[in-house]
């Protein structure tokens, strides 16, 4: 997971995909890993590599590129190609492009876990329970592996995973006396007290953002999208979505956020001089604020996400990536044979040791990693904390099969909240709305 995932553009016009006839099971669904049986076995793939051949990955994801160095150097008879098509809606337009030409498709594709429902619906990545993943269950911790499922089918491996934690500037709370928040109702009150201390001092920035806005809805408990196959609900009325707009109303209505874009050069700034104090965000960010917020070493530590209720032990992921195998590649045995090294195997820890975090639980359980230090947090042990909110992510949440395409209207709707006086209940049902004349627009039978 890099910086770029946060800010990329997406336009989802451009990612229309066609519905297939075969419909796919709710996302929710994937807990028990009872998969159709494998029809190529560790033997065949054991074949494929020493068969060799050529392999085209296209990824964005920077530690890949130690991944393939080593891949290489244990399998010589096969050369990857890692090719950069672009970053999130960029790659996933040429990988459509590709598709719907018929040449040009790559053998694997990173695919992150909010865009891949959409490529599953329309078969244009393959089931990878053919290739023994159902054995895989297990491995993978409940948020990535149910997100790469659609039913019974898994249409990608883990590649990281963003359980979601509360990083924050201590020398900011130290010198104005503010406590690390256990709850959501003392974040707003840690804001009140900071910006009233310093009108230049914000707990945090938004904008407005498709990705936090979900992830603080599923942490609430929210379920607003319900996916069984081509039957859709979308509904931003439920408890846990009213949940996060009346506490987040609150810090827009009082002007608490800095009006600051993630990602922006406006953003560095506020995160290395203290006038941002926090970030709720996925555990990919410490390499993220280490090779950008230079100036930040040693003031930053972690914190569980702050709570709904006391003493309440929830949290949601926010990005990660999986890597897919499409349809229409060649080789796909050897394919998966590269997905399983890079994911499951050796390729995990070249990943973690890249700065990465993983979604393997043998690795987020490992002594090691859980005891690394982190000089530029003060030494914090920061994995942690990670790896426990990994393991408290709640469970059941579902993206709609044309979140790309949803994503991409979110400013449109939800963003007017913050230029605006509409609310965020108001822009949520905006987008609602915007959605279902979308999904029924593409054919979708929406509840």
């Amino acid at each position: 997971m890099t910086m770029t995932r946060r800010r990329a553009l997406l336009l989802g016009a451009a990612l229309t995909l066609s519905l297939t006839a075969a419909a796919c099971g709710s996302s929710g669904d994937a807990g028990s890993g009872t998969a159709a049986s494998s029809t190529v076995s560790d033997a065949d793939l054991q074949k494929a590599l020493d068969t060799g051949g050529t392999l085209t990955v296209w990824a964005w994801e920077p530690t890949l590129k130690d991944v393939v160095a080593g891949f290489q150097a244990k399998y010589p008879k096969v050369k990857v190609n890692l090719v950069n098509a672009g970053t999130g809606n960029d790659q996933y337009t040429a990988l459509q492009n590709a598709i719907k030409a018929g040449s040009g498709v790559p053998d694997v594709a990173q695919v992150e876990y909010y865009a891949l429902p959409q490529f599953a619906l329309a078969k244009s990545v393959a089931d990878l329970n053919a290739f023994g993943a159902g054995k895989l269950n297990g491995t993978f911790t409940p948020g990535p592996w149910n997100a790469v499922h659609v039913g019974e089918s898994v249409y990608g491996l883990p590649m990281d995973s963003g359980p979601m934690a509360l990083f924050y500037n201590k020398d900011v709370f130290d010198k104005y006396g503010l406590t690390v928040p256990a709850t959501w109702d003392e974040y707003v009150a840690a804001a009140e007290k900071l910006h009233k201390a310093d009108p230049k001092a914000y707990i945090a920035n938004d904008t407005g953002d498709a990705g936090f806005t979900t992830s603080m809805i599923w942490q609430a408990g929210g379920k607003p999208y319900t996916v069984a196959g081509t039957d859709v609900g979308v509904n931003f009325g439920d408890d846990g979505t009213r949940k996060f707009t009346a506490t987040w109303q609150k810090l827009i209505d009082g002007k608490l956020l800095a009006p600051v874009t993630s990602w922006s050069d406006a953003w560095y700034k506020g995160l290395g001089d203290g006038s941002i104090a926090t970030l709720v965000i996925g555990a990919w960010m410490p390499a993220n604020l280490e090779s950008g917020v230079k100036t930040g070493s040693g003031k930053w530590r972690v914190a569980p996400m702050p709570q709904w209720e006391a003493g309440g032990k929830a949290t949601a992921e926010n990005g990660g990536s999986s890597l897919a195998i499409p349809e229409a590649g060649a080789n796909k045995a050897l394919a998966y044979a590269f997905v399983k090294y890079a994911n499951v195997d050796e390729g995990v820890k070249t990943r973690v040791d890249g700065g990465a975090f993983p979604a393997t639980t043998a690795q987020l359980q490992d002594t090691a990693f859980q005891n690394k230090e982190f000089p530029y947090f003060g030494g914090q042990k920061v994995n942690e904390v990670l790896a426990q909110s990994a393991a408290q992510v709640v469970t059941g949440w579902s993206y709609l099969p044309f979140q790309v395409y949803a994503n991409s209207v979110f400013n449109d709707t939800v963003g007017k909240a913050y230029t605006s006086a509409t609310t965020l209940q108001d822009g949520l049902k905006a987008w609602q709305d915007a959605s279902v004349k979308y999904g029924q627009e593409q054919g979708f039978t929406i509840k």
